[in-house]
């Protein structure tokens, strides 16, 4: 899974960039296109909204009404909630595309397949033509005579083991 939009991300994390600059916490999730978005909306509800004087007195230090930062706060809030949201999605995505795996000494191989995939799977007649191999209809795979995997009927080899399927 190389996919940088599928790798597992910090949904803390994203809320917190999110709340320290407008957009950050969608960057580091790399929506660029929302963080770009929840930039802009979050700058013209201060340009547009937030009377000048409020912005002034936030700038200098001072406490403004909360009424009159209040549509600044809203947006910031939904735009944290939205990169923390996005965050939790992007990892539940990311651990149903993950493979199982499981590792042997330092290196991470693919685990066998599991019973249920075996069981419905079709064995396929050594002795018969790569073209007249039974196969699996919903997956189009057959079962290696070598190493029990399931693998691409149209091939004449296991992907996993490289063994020919011919024999």
């Amino acid at each position: 899974m190389n996919d940088p939009k599928t790798r597992r991300r910090r949904p803390w994390l994203a809320a917190a960039l999110a709340l320290l600059v407008s957009g950050l916490g969608h960057a580091y999730l790399r929506r660029w296109a929302r963080a770009f978005g929840w930039y802009a909306v979050i700058t013209a509800t201060l340009v547009f909204v937030v009377p000048d004087a409020t912005v002034e007195k936030v700038i200098a230090g001072d406490r403004p009404p909360i009424a009159e930062i209040a549509p600044a706060l809203v947006a910031v809030g939904a735009s944290v909630v939205d990169a923390y949201v996005l965050a939790l999605r992007n990892n539940r995505a990311h651990e149903q595309r993950a493979p199982s795996t499981e590792t042997v000494g330092d290196a991470s191989q693919p685990s066998d397949c599991d019973e249920a995939t075996r069981s419905d799977a079709v064995e396929i007649d050594r002795n018969a033509p790569a073209s007249d191999r039974t196969t699996d209809s919903v997956a189009n795979t057959v079962s290696c005579p070598h190493c029990g995997r399931e693998t691409d009927a149209e091939l004449d080899f296991c992907q996993r083991c490289t063994e020919s399927l011919d024999e």
